[in-house]
C-alpha cells in the first residue's frame, strides 16, 4: 500500500511538472474591460441653456441638479460639460478669463460641489471642456502681458515685432475671422490667435505656461472631475512661430498630459477634439495607447453625413474601415451633433455641395465655408424615421456615443441667432412660458417658440409619457446599446449585406457576437447575409422576429430606413 502511494505522489509530481515547463507566458489579462470610458453614453450640455433655478433668466448648478434624475431615468452615464468658468461670454464661455473658478452667472463653487456629489450619488461621472490653447484677452495674464515687453507675463503668449507674411493664414472661422496676427496697440507688437482677436494663444514653448497647465488639470481633478474633453487639441500642440498653415507639431505634450492626469487620478480620460487625417490617429492615441485614451471620429462623421443626406454608403464604409486602426485601450467617440456647425471640410466639393443641398440648402444654414449650423431634426425635416436611423446608427458604431442635449426630443435650431449659437438655444422641459427652462419673463437667449420645434410642441414633459415620442424611444435605443457590450469592447468587421444601401456591421467579443443592419435607402431594402456556421440572429428590438438560417443564408428585409439589432445564436448578452 505503501508502494502504491508513493507511486500516486510521483506520477503526480512529474504531471506538474511537465504541465509547468508546457506554460510559455502567464494568462491574459483582462485590461480595456476596465475602462469606463469604453461604453459609456456621454451627455453634452451647457449649464447656462439647461435649466434655471433662480428666475434669472440663465441656466445654474442648481437648476442641473434638478434634472439629473431626468438623465439618470434614459440612461446617462457620463455628462460632458461646456465652459462653466468665468468669461466675458464673447465665444459662449471658451473665452476663459479664470481657469479656476465658475462663473457666477452659473452659481457659487459650492453649488458646482454640491453638482459634483448629487452626479457621483446617482453613478454619472462628469468630464468638462479643458480650453487651453488660449485665454480671453480679459484674463489677468494677457493684461499684465500687455504692460510691459518686460512683464512676467509676456512670454506667457506669442509676440512678434514684425508683421508675419502668414498673418491671415489658417483662420479657425473662415468668412467671420480676418487674421491670426493683430496688432496690440499698447506694445506695438503682434499677437497670435488661432481662434478670434479676444482669444490669445498661449505660449507652451514657456515652461511656466506648461505647469500652469498641469495645476489647472491637477486642480478640477481634485475638485471631482472624472475627465476632459480637450477643446483644440492641434493648437494646443503647436510649435509656437512654426507657421500658421502647416505648423510643427509636438506630440510629446499628450503623452505628458495624460500621465500627469493619470498620477492624480488613475481612471481620469481625455476626450480630444482633433479633426485629422486616419494616418495621423496614432500621433493622437500613442503608438501603444499612450496618448489621450480618446478622440471624436470627426472623419467618419463627415461620410456619415454625406451617406445620410445621399444614400451613397462607400465613402462612409471607407471611413469606418481607415479608422479602425487604434490601440486597445483607446476609443472614438462617435456623433451626430454637437455644440459647433458640422464640419464638411475633408468631403471633396461636390460631396460638400450635395450635402448642402441636401440639409442646408440656404447659405444661411451653411458656416465658416465648411460645414452647416442646424440641428438634426430640422436636416432630416422632422423625419421620424430618418432621426431614428441616423441614431440607431450613432449608437451601433464603433466607440462611445456622445448625444447632444435636446437632440433626444428632436430639438431644433434657431438660424437668427449668430454663428454656432443657433443650436445652443435653451432646453425644452414643458409647454409653459420659456418651455419651463426659466420663470423669468426673458430667457438670457430665446427659447424657440414657433412653428414645429417650437415648446409647446417639443418638450421633455409631454414626451416624457409617450411611450411612442423620440424621448421614449431613446431610451430604449440607449438601454439596447448597454445591453452590447460587444460594441465598445469587441472587434468589429463591416460584413456584405447584398444590398449597397444596407449597412451590416459585425461585432465579436468573448465568444459573442452581434451583427446590426441599417438601410439608408428610403424605400424597403432586403439584406442577405451568409451564415458561416451561424444558426440564429436573434432579434433584440422585437419579439417574435427572429432568422434562422435557410440554404446558408439569412435574409432579412429592411423597411425605408429600417434597422435591425440581432445577437447571433444566443439571445442572454
Amino acid at each position: 500500500m505503501k508502494k502504491f502511494n508513493l507511486t500516486v505522489i510521483l506520477i503526480f509530481i512529474l504531471l506538474q511538472s511537465l504541465f509547468s515547463n508546457a506554460q510559455t507566458k502567464v494568462a491574459p489579462l483582462k485590461v480595456k474591460e476596465n475602462f469606463w470610458y469604453k461604453n459609456s453614453v456621454i451627455y453634452n450640455l451647457e449649464v447656462g441653456v439647461f435649466k434655471d433655478s433662480n428666475g434669472d433668466g440663465r441656466g445654474d448648478f442648481n437648476g442641473l441638479i434638478q434634472k439629473l434624475d431626468y438623465l439618470k431615468a434614459i440612461g446617462i452615464d457620463a455628462i460632458w460639460l461646456a465652459p462653466f468658468q468665468p468669461s466675458p461670454g464673447q465665444d459662449d464661455g471658451y473665452d476663459v478669463a479664470d481657469f479656476y473658478g465658475v462663473d457666477e452667472k452659473f452659481g457659487t463653487s459650492g453649488d458646482f460641489t454640491e453638482f459634483l456629489f448629487q452626479a457621483r450619488k446617482r453613478g454619472i461621472r462628469v468630464i468638462m471642456d479643458l480650453v487651453l490653447n488660449h485665454t480671453s484677452d480679459q484674463h489677468p495674464w494677457f493684461q499684465k502681458s500687455r504692460e510691459s515687453k518686460d512683464s512676467k507675463y509676456r512670454d506667457w503668449y506669442v509676440w512678434s515685432k514684425e508683421k508675419p507674411k502668414d498673418w491671415n493664414k489658417g483662420m479657425v472661422f473662415p468668412g467671420v475671422q480676418k487674421e491670426v496676427w493683430s496688432l496690440d496697440e499698447k506694445t506695438g507688437e503682434y499677437f497670435y490667435h488661432r481662434f478670434y482677436k479676444f482669444q490669445p494663444d498661449l505660449n507652451y514653448s514657456n515652461p511656466e505656461v506648461m505647469l500652469e497647465s498641469q495645476r489647472i488639470i491637477g486642480y478640477w481633478l481634485n475638485q471631482g472631475i472624472a475627465g476632459f474633453r480637450l477643446d483644440a487639441v492641434p493648437f494646443i500642440i503647436e510649435v509656437p512661430k512654426s507657421g500658421s498653415e502647416k505648423p510643427k507639431l509636438d506630440f510629446d505634450f499628450l503623452n505628458d498630459m495624460r500621465q500627469f492626469a493619470q498620477s492624480r487620478k488613475s481612471d481620469a480620460a481625455i476626450l480630444g477634439e482633433a479633426n485629422v487625417m486616419p494616418e495621423e490617429n496614432q500621433n493622437y492615441f500613442g503608438k501603444n495607447g499612450e496618448g489621450i485614451q480618446m478622440m471624436f471620429n470627426f472623419f467618419a462623421n463627415q461620410y456619415l453625413f454625406y451617406a445620410l443626406a445621399t444614400g451613397d454608403l462607400k465613402p462612409f464604409a471607407q471611413a469606418i474601415e481607415q479608422t479602425k486602426k487604434i490601440p486597445e485601450a483607446s476609443q472614438w467617440a462617435h456623433f451626430l451633433r454637437n455644440h459647433d456647425e458640422i464640419d464638411l471640410g475633408r468631403l471633396t466639393d461636390k460631396q460638400r455641395n450635395a450635402v448642402y443641398a441636401k440639409f442646408g440648402p440656404d447659405t444661411t444654414m451653411q458656416l465658416y465655408e465648411r460645414g452647416i449650423r442646424r440641428r438634426l431634426a430640422p436636416m432630416l425635416g422632422n423625419n421620424r424615421k430618418h432621426m431614428e436611423l441616423a441614431y440607431s446608427l450613432l449608437f451601433s458604431l464603433p466607440g462611445a456615443p456622445v448625444l447632444r442635449y435636446g437632440e433626444e426630443l428632436g430639438m431644433g435650431d434657431d438660424l437668427s441667432l449668430k454663428e454656432r449659437l443657433s443650436v445652443r438655444t435653451p432646453m425644452q422641459w414643458t409647454d409653459e412660458k420659456n418651455g419651463g427652462f426659466t420663470s423669468a419673463d426673458t430667457a438670457f437667449r430665446p427659447v424657440i417658440s414657433k412653428g414645429d420645434y417650437g415648446y409647446q410642441q417639443i418638450n421633455v414633459a409631454r414626451q416624457f409619457r409617450d411611450p411612442n415620442s423620440l424621448l421614449s424611444w431613446t431610451s430604449r435605443i440607449i438601454k439596447l446599446r448597454k445591453s452590447c457590450p460587444e460594441i465598445g469592447l469587441g472587434t468589429y468587421s463591416l460584413i456584405d449585406s447584398g444590398s449597397p444601401d444596407i449597412l451590416a456591421i459585425r461585432y465579436d467579443y468573448d465568444g459573442k457576437s452581434l451583427i446590426i443592419l441599417h438601410n439608408f435607402n428610403p424605400q424597403s431594402r432586403q439584406a442577405s447575409i451568409q451564415s458561416e456556421n451561424m444558426k440564429v440572429l436573434y432579434d433584440l428590438i422585437e419579439e417574435n422576429l427572429d432568422k434562422k438560417a435557410d440554404g446558408g443564408k439569412f435574409s432579412v428585409s429592411l423597411d425605408g430606413y429600417g434597422y435591425k439589432w440581432y445577437r447571433v445564436d444566443h439571445i442572454i448578452p
